[in-house]
């Protein structure tokens, strides 16, 4: 998977959308992987049994909550100042979202993780035959 360029490996997700919280409305209550991405540069993979719970939870979420709220609070922090939630999720409105229903959502986050290497993603999972 690691030679196929991010486009191939996103095809079948859905198409890009602005990261509001009107968007996380429209996804769906079921398992997945979603994707953030930065001018097509995928910042972050997610996986969850609840694409629509999940995606409400990086916008409106705590930092102990959010891998991707943390890392976007660590990006706006600045001295002396933490970045509030409505700054990270005005922040994460100005990218976009992707998603793919899946009822086996961690092995393709896991996949596309190894292949991509999102800067937001603080682990990459171990690689099958490591």
């Amino acid at each position: 998977m690691t030679d196929a360029r991010p486009q191939d490996l996103l095809a079948d997700f859905t198409p890009p959308f602005l990261y509001t919280r009107e968007t996380a409305s429209r996804a769906p209550s079921a398992p997945g992987v979603h994707v953030v991405l930065e001018h097509g540069t995928v910042l972050y993979v997610g996986w969850t049994g609840d694409l629509r719970r999940r995606l409400h939870q990086h916008l409106a979420g705590n930092r102990g909550s959010s891998v991707l709220h943390d890392q976007v609070g660590q990006r706006l922090d600045e001295p002396g100042r933490e970045a509030s939630a409505d700054e990270i999720a005005d922040w994460l409105g100005q990218r976009e979202v992707r998603w793919q229903e899946t009822d086996f959502p961690q092995p393709l986050r896991d996949a596309l993780v190894l292949a991509l290497r999102p800067p937001f993603n603080r682990s990459v999972p171990v690689q099958p035959g490591s």
